[in-house]
Parts: structure tokens; sequence; C-alpha cells
């Protein structure tokens, strides 16, 4: 992944003459609102594989993590570690401290992270396109500077009303190894749902530099898949 590919689409996600919306953004965002709400418990005992692909670019290191991610039914996040490859530094300075910084925002924050107007502002940029479909651009900015957080743009698809990427920086760092973490996460919407599909990351670390991640998702599941015991990413 190319950092300047990254930047390009946070900072300058679309370029695009802004276009009124078909309907009032309010209602979008009530819209918007329900259909997300009518899949909260579909993702309660989920399953999902993930595939991390990490490096550090002026250190010139990589690496690959395969595992499984698990929510549970009050909606908190474990991985279970199957496979890695790859430098050691990678494994331990990046991709641990990533996994480890999102399960413990679930952990301990005891608000909801969700992206509505409960936790966020929103404001009306454009109609678009995205792979073919019909979508609203909202620019989110959130009331409270908490972990989780983050400033930047929602796409809603315009037929479901459901998020297919989001993307821009979380407003508090992570953890005391993590500094500045910008994003775009992608979303496909399979039979009513919107399950994600990949994120581009690139983190500022303070002891190993500036790193670069994509994760992909694959083998979604609601059903949740009988493998060895969970595990925390922090633990391994």
């Amino acid at each position: 992944m190319k950092v300047r590919v990254l930047v390009l689409l946070i900072g300058v996600c679309v370029c695009i003459v802004a276009e009124p919306a078909a309907e009032p953004p309010q209602v979008i965002v009530e819209n918007y609102c329900a259909a997300s709400r009518g899949q909260e418990q579909s993702f309660q005992g989920a399953s999902m594989d993930v595939e991390i692909q990490a490096s550090l670019p002026k250190l010139k290191k990589q690496g690959r993590l395969h595992a499984l991610r698990r929510i549970s039914a009050l909606g908190r996040i474990t991985y279970e570690m199957l496979r890695f490859e790859g430098d050691g530094t990678v494994k331990n300075q990046v991709i641990a401290r990533y996994l480890t910084a999102e399960v413990e925002a679930q952990r301990d924050q005891a608000p909801s992270l969700a992206v509505t107007p409960a936790n966020y502002k929103f404001k009306y940029k454009s109609r678009s396109q995205l792979e073919g479909r019909a979508v609203y651009i909202f620019q989110v900015t959130p009331r409270q500077k908490r972990q989780g957080l983050f400033k930047g743009d929602l796409w809603i698809d315009a037929g479901t009303y459901l998020r297919v990427e989001e993307s821009g920086y979380l407003v508090k760092n992570p953890s005391i190894f993590l500094k500045k973490v910008a994003f775009v996460r992608k979303y496909e919407i399979r039979d009513g749902i919107s399950v994600p599909l990949q994120v581009q990351s690139e983190v500022d670390t303070r002891l190993a530099g500036k790193a670069e991640l994509t994760i992909d998702f694959s083998n979604f599941s609601m059903d949740g898949p009988k493998r060895g015991a969970m595990s925390d990413a922090g633990s391994q």
C-alpha cells in the first residue's frame, strides 16, 4: 500500500462537485441509523477470517498475520492468532499493538463507538457513485474526543442506507505506543448487512516509525466457528 494513495483517499476522498441529495440529509441520517440498529444483533456471536499485511517502510521490514476475529454477544472483539510470517518487529510493534488497541477500545469504553448522531455531528457533503452504487457522503465529527472515535467521511449506500465506507483519522491516540492513525475502511453489503471487507491504515508508532497496514476480511459467519479457545491480541 502506498502512503500517497492512502493520503489521497483520506484527504481528498472524492473530487466531485457537490450534488444535492435526493432527500433531506436529516432523513438520510435517520434512515441510516434505523438500518444500523437493525443489523447490530446480527454481529453478536459473529466471526471472520482476518489477513493482515504490515510493513515498516524505513526499516524495510514486512509481516503477514492470519487470525480469527470474533465478536461476542456483548459486542466485545477478540482475536485468535493462527499463523504469522515475517519479521518479529512488525508482529510485536505494529500488528499486535494495532489489534490490542482495537480490543481495548471496545473493552474499556462504556459508551458506544457507533457512528451515530449520539456520538457524531453529521454534515452532508455530496451524492456520488462508489463501485456502481449511488452513495451519500457525510462529513462526521465526534462530539467528544474519545478513544475509538474518528473524524472524516462516512459513505452511505443510497439504496439500503447502510455504510459502505469510512475514512479519516482517530481523534485520540489508541495507546502510548501508537500515535496518529489514519484509515480507509471498506464494507460490502451482504444479505442486508454491512460486512467489513478491508481496512487500509497508516500508523505512526513510537518505537518503529511509520507503519502501513492492509487488513482483509473474509469468511464472515454469524454462527461462530468452533476453533480453539479465544485469546486477545495482547496475550500473544
